[in-house]
């Protein structure tokens, strides 16, 4: 049986851990104690190296160490119910956790994304919030008065949302111009600038995506909700057609949209009808996607860009690592988060980067 020092074992399953990490592990009972050589030199075996590997694999994932921990112990069936709700109490405690991030983040925009015409206020709100007492009803009065101070400026004039932006997002240099705009864009339509990192761009999605709407390509959507949601001029000028998969106008959420795609086998066959290099726009079913990534599989869909963005909890985090596994180019975020408008607004975002916005559409009318 081959045996490893520390150094061996972290070089073996590698991912950035350190003999620190693991002799850390041991501590916190994850990794179960080695044996020790003559000279007192930690041994680990074959074994230890698959656990660990189990445990930066979930790590990876997102798991906590204390989730970690009792995945690894529970039995197989008898403990099952047990840690469904361990895991669930823990995962309850993230949610209020967030919720708490959440409002920090909430008053550090309301101080960061004000624009030029709020700065006089804004500086009058850090000077006093320094020298604010909160450990009195009064304290808490006074802070309140603050923040109605700060918001009196915003109605004398309309909000400059790039101004904001400037001050909120992450260090985008790295970024082209068309997807900085892009992410700016998804932010906007949600609200929420943590979005940014679950973004995900592959295969040249971007050069991609411009060059099969330069040649007016068919755009193929879900449902409805999302081609009411693009920027139809623009598309009617680039000669895109827009055809719907699930055409029912009744369907307007992803719960329907989900059943709706189960319930009637013609929509799957629809798949198959799709023109070589469309455009694919997913905002809501999952199973659509996870119905694309099959048919890209085996080669009988070949689009130029899918917009993968489905709502979901299990599915669509499914849908949408396999659309990232394949090598047709793709525009999606990672997890549950999407939508119909998300999904439109990226589409969007890559039709305004090819056409100026006119004065005027009524040129298009006929």
């Amino acid at each position: 049986m081959s045996t490893f020092t520390i150094k061996e074992l972290t070089d073996a399953v590698g991912s950035g851990i350190t003999p620190r990490m693991v002799r850390h592990y041991h501590q916190l009972g994850l990794m179960p104690q080695p044996v020790r050589s003559p000279a007192n030199y930690r041994l680990y075996t074959d074994q230890d190296v698959q656990r660990l590997q189990r445990i930066v694999a979930l790590k990876q994932q997102g798991f906590q160490l204390s989730h970690i921990h009792k995945l690894l112990e529970a039995e197989p069936e008898a403990e099952q119910a047990t840690l469904m709700a361990q895991l669930q109490q823990q995962y309850q405690t993230i949610i209020r956790q967030i919720t708490q991030l959440r409002q920090t983040a909430t008053a550090l925009e309301g101080l960061l994304g004000r624009d030029l015409p709020c700065q006089t206020m804004q500086a009058e709100v850090f000077s006093q919030l320094k020298l604010l007492e909160v450990e009195t009803q009064t304290g808490v009065g006074g802070l309140e008065k603050l923040w109605c101070g700060l918001d009196a400026q915003v109605h004398a004039h309309p909000e400059a949302f790039q101004e904001s932006l400037q001050r909120l997002l992450p260090d985008l240099s790295t970024r082209s111009e068309i997807e900085v705009d892009l992410l700016s864009k998804l932010v906007l339509a949600c609200g929420d600038v943590s979005l940014v990192p679950f973004v995900k761009l592959g295969n040249r999605a971007i050069a991609a995506g411009r060059d099969a709407l330069k040649s007016g390509c068919p755009i193929v959507t879900d449902i409805p909700a999302v081609t009411a949601a693009f920027d139809q001029t623009r598309l009617a000028h680039l000669s895109c057609a827009i055809k719907t998969l699930i055409d029912n106008p009744h369907i307007t959420g992803a719960a329907e949209a989900e059943q709706e795609f189960w319930r009637h086998q013609g929509w799957r066959e629809r798949l198959e009808h799709i023109v070589d290099g469309s455009v694919l726009v997913i905002g809501y079913a999952p199973s659509v996607l996870l119905a694309v990534c099959e048919n890209m599989a085996n080669q009988t869909l070949r689009p130029a860009l899918v917009i993968g963005m489905p709502i979901g909890f299990s599915h669509a985090p499914a849908a949408k690592r396999q659309l990232m596994r394949s090598q047709v180019p793709f525009i999606t975020i990672e997890g549950a988060l999407g939508g119909g408008l998300l999904a439109a607004t990226a589409l969007n975002s890559l039709t305004e980067s090819l056409i100026a916005k006119p004065d005027c559409h009524c040129y298009l009318a006929t």
